[in-house]
């Protein structure tokens, strides 16, 4: 986490030329003509009257043009997913869970390109952008793998003799998608994966601020074998075609990742409409917090937050907003904290030298600064990171940390890199965790301790999705880290776990009474001496 740390020896603990090639071809995918794009429906790409897509580390640079889609675009690209429905569910899990492979290779294979989008459009760091590459081609090779085992063929299940059963997954119809920013390759590609995987076709919503991205995945998906009419693109405002979409009845289901407040809408819009009742599979973010005792060993301590807190700018839902130190070896804490702060460097994401990018835009940016203002009148600064020179032409916002007297202070989710520290007795514990879960999200938190009993007593006390011990609080790997919460922090399932296609998906049953067919013919094979006895 930052190109000239060094160990006690003075060896560089991250080499720079390690990505020299890696670099030098994102750079070289940069050089041509900005990239183009627009709604695909049906394999064409719609739209007109182009806006400028700026980078938010430079505001003077151009990233590429966007053609928004518009409302009647909605109703032409469902009406083409709804007809193709039938023929993609048909089509089997074996052979979608191919055609997700290929794709999976093909993201491999543009990953300079993959990644500049993400540097240039969303402000991600390049170790950043490569784990954003990484985590979506994870979710294509997960989500192929359980479409092989789960949706090629029903399942038997048992019955008396004389009777057969069996149970089988199929696809709901068609599937709304609907994408955050600051994962605009990993989230956009998981959500349309899975719906992919499970049988439905798909509208593809992605945030307005990473539109570039997703318009670049969804071609090497139709470039991998995905049929025309099953994917469709539709960037844009949310605002405007966001409920013009979920509001359809020929949408069978929606994925969102986002604020609650806009799930809120959603599930409000979904109530109102006539028709099938629908699944929303949502995640929300969260007030995440992490709890560190006296024990906690505080150089491992130290570089976990600034992991946690900091990393991707804190854009991250996962991220760390409120750490909760024990008073005894706090002052130690804080003072080490505040010199690894010092020594991060903000600037150009495309530099290797950078470890913090900007923030999105300028609202994320006002956001910030204005709750900044806010924590200058109730509580006390305790460490700033430098801004760039380069700041006023970009939006970054220096990371900060300040001491809070209790969670009364915390004002929602202030999606960036502020930290909220507050100090706390050892003997309350208790009342540590009871505060944590009365902010009634759920996502993620962690603990630091070296005590076993205090590790259990925390993991049984909080109602969270997911629990990091003595580690980092991001960056949760497909398959064996399920990502998603609860309460305020989504529906479930996780993400890259075992039962997130199963939300995606209906469930048919079939029983047969097969006497009329002549009986249980198996029985005749039968080995007798395989019998028990009587």
């Amino acid at each position: 986490f930052g190109a000239e740390r060094k160990n006690s020896d003075g060896v560089a603990l991250f080499d720079p030329a390690t990505f020299d090639p890696l670099l030098a071809a994102m750079k070289q995918s940069l050089a041509g003509e900005p990239p183009a794009a627009g709604p695909v429906i049906g394999g064409a790409v719609f739209g007109r009257n182009a806006r400028t897509v700026r980078d938010p580390a430079c505001l003077d640079r151009l990233v590429g043009t966007l053609a928004e889609a518009v409302p009647a675009h909605v109703g032409m690209a469902i009406a083409a997913a709804e007809k193709a429905a039938a023929e993609w569910d048909a089509f089997g899990g074996a052979a979608r869970g191919a055609i997700l492979r290929r794709a999976s290779t093909l993201f491999e294979a543009h990953r300079p390109a993959l990644m500049a989008l993400c540097v240039r459009e969303t402000g991600k760091t390049i170790p950043d952008a490569l784990d954003e590459l990484r985590e979506a081609v994870d979710f294509l090779r997960y989500y192929a793998a359980r479409a092989e085992a789960e949706f090629s063929a029903a399942r038997p299940l048992p019955g008396p003799t004389g009777e057969q059963n069996s149970i089988s997954m199929h696809g709901r119809g068609v599937f709304a998608c609907i994408s955050p920013w600051n994962f605009p390759l990993a989230i956009f590609t998981g959500q349309v994966a899975a719906a992919l995987a499970a049988g439905n076709t798909v509208i593809a919503k992605p945030a307005e601020q990473a539109s570039l991205v997703a318009f670049r995945a969804t071609q090497l998906l139709h470039e991998a074998g995905v049929p025309a009419d099953v994917l469709h693109l539709l960037p844009g405002q949310g605002a405007l075609l966001g409920e013009v979409i979920t509001a359809d009845p020929r949408i069978a289901g929606v994925a969102f990742t986002g604020s609650t407040g806009t799930a809120r809408a959603i599930t409000r819009g979904l109530a109102e409409r006539e028709g099938p009742i629908v699944p929303l599979i949502a995640e929300t973010g969260g007030l995440n917090a992490l709890i560190a005792d006296s024990s906690a060993l505080p150089e491992q301590l130290v570089d976990d937050i600034i992991r946690s807190a900091f990393n991707s700018a804190g854009q991250r839902c996962s991220a760390l907003r409120v750490l909760f130190l024990q008073e005894d070896g706090a002052e130690r804490v804080c003072d080490m904290l505040a010199g690894a702060m010092a020594e991060l460097r903000l600037g150009d994401p495309m530099e290797m030298a950078t470890d913090i990018g900007p923030v999105i835009d300028e609202g994320a940016q006002s956001m910030l600064r204005a709750h900044q203002s806010y924590l200058d009148r109730v509580g006390r600064k305790l460490a700033q990171t430098p801004l760039p020179e380069e700041g006023e032409v970009g939006h970054f916002f220096a990371p900060c940390a300040y001491e809070i007297d209790g969670t009364e202070r915390l004002q929602g989710e202030k999606f960036g890199p502020i930290l909220h520290i507050i100090r706390f007795d050892g003997a309350h514990l208790d009342r540590v965790c009871a505060a944590i879960n009365g902010l009634g999200f759920g996502l993620t938190a962690g603990i630091h301790s070296r005590i076993d009993d205090t590790i259990a007593a925390v993991a049984a006390k909080l109602k969270v999705g997911n629990l990091y011990v003595n580690r980092n609080m991001v960056g949760a790997v497909v398959g064996a880290q399920p990502f998603g919460g609860e309460g305020l922090s989504g529906t479930g399932p996780k993400a890259g776990g075992p039962r997130y296609l199963h939300r995606f998906a209906t469930e048919r049953a079939v029983s047969r009474d097969i006497t009329a067919a002549g009986g249980n013919t198996g029985l005749l094979t039968l080995d007798t001496e395989q019998l028990p006895s009587q």
